[in-house]
């Protein structure tokens, strides 16, 4: 006697025509086709919407001159809570490149390894700071490569994925301003806050999609490491976050190098440079408590879909997410450059 599930097969079998294997085939092709169909809806709202549209209404800008002391820069990023800076040069009277928090501390970082004076990034300037870090292949040496404010935001997406770059100046081109530094996330906020799509188009779990990083492709860290070690690891690696886990692979907390508590906690550079050697479990612990920063931990299960994504992101927005299991082992994790890349993955 047949059970429920085989009558069910024979049916759709008989409906379809075919045999089991056809029935497979041609449901999986219709699969393809509703996750063609919903990354080509994301990528004609991505056309219709430009930069302008993805600024925000309060937003500021810091322009830093590249002859300024670079300590005095970095102090003025955390002032103004910002992540980075476009640099002016006013002798070629152009945008030349951008500074980042993160740079500081891999300039650091060159300063530790090569038993050099701190005291240094107190008067030298921006430009002769990175200028020698960079010959020294210790910070990347970022070009200035903006957007126009009316260019399309699938523009914008396509030309942070080539750049390689997390920050996308926006120009104005009428004066020149630079208006706002674009991120993958600030482009999936604007995403989920004004895309609506009648169709279930996004059903699919992130892990069925393929949408981020999973096995022993995973790059992670023990909590008794030191921040120099995870900061070396990141730069090896090219990445801008690490999940701390335990022995049993279960997550503790992620160290993102966006994290400056350790900085803006020291009393001048010497003391910077000496907290470099702080394990991160100590780092973790002074790390900010606020849920609202993108950084801060979160999570999600392997069947969780990208509808559900979209959702936990309008709510609270992130860079990344940590896939994890049942018992809070790391499985993967999906970045918010990862979701757009998916997005654009047949665009060309």
């Amino acid at each position: 006697m047949e059970t429920e599930a085989s009558a069910a097969m024979a049916y759709l079998q008989q409906q379809h025509g075919g045999s089991g294997g056809n029935l497979n085939n041609q449901l999986q092709n219709e699969q393809q086709v509703v996750r063609s169909a919903g990354r080509q809806a994301i990528r004609q709202f991505l056309q219709g919407q430009n930069c302008f549209a993805c600024l925000r209404t309060s937003g500021k800008i810091v322009v830093f001159d590249t002859r300024i002391p670079i300590q005095l820069a970095f102090y003025a990023l955390v002032e103004h809570d910002m992540q980075a800076a476009p640099l002016w040069d006013p002798v070629q009277c152009k945008f030349v490149g951008i500074l980042t928090v993160t740079d500081f501390i891999d300039i650091l970082r060159y300063f530790k390894s090569t038993g050099g004076n701190v005291g240094a990034l107190a008067v030298n300037s921006i430009a002769e700071i990175l200028q020698d870090a960079a010959a020294a292949n210790q910070v990347p040496s970022r070009k200035f490569h903006g957007a126009e404010s009316s260019c399309s935001l699938q523009s914008a997406c396509f030309q942070l994925l080539r750049s390689g770059e997390d920050y996308l100046p926006v120009v104005y081109t009428e004066d020149m301003r630079v208006l706002a530094c674009l991120t993958y996330t600030d482009i999936l906020q604007h995403l989920v806050t004004h895309f609506r799509e009648q169709r279930r188009l996004f059903d699919d779990s992130i892990t069925d999609l393929g949408i981020g990083t999973y096995g022993t492709n995973l790059v992670t860290v023990e909590p008794n490491r030191t921040l120099t070690d995870a900061l070396q690891l990141m730069a090896k690696h090219d990445l801008s976050a690490l999940p701390v886990v335990d022995a049993d692979s279960r997550i503790l907390g992620v160290y993102a190098r966006s994290d400056i508590t350790f900085l803006t906690k020291a009393k001048d550079a010497q003391d910077a440079v000496r907290n470099l050697d702080l394990t991160l479990q100590d780092v973790l612990s002074q790390a900010r408590q606020d849920v609202t920063t993108p950084d801060a931990l979160r999570t999600c299960g392997p069947g969780h879909t990208l509808q559900a994504i979209f959702e936990s992101f309008a709510q609270v927005r992130f860079h990344r997410l940590y896939v994890v299991d049942a018992e809070n082992r790391l499985l993967g994790v999906v970045s918010a450059k990862d979701l757009v890349a998916y997005f654009l993955q047949d665009a060309e």
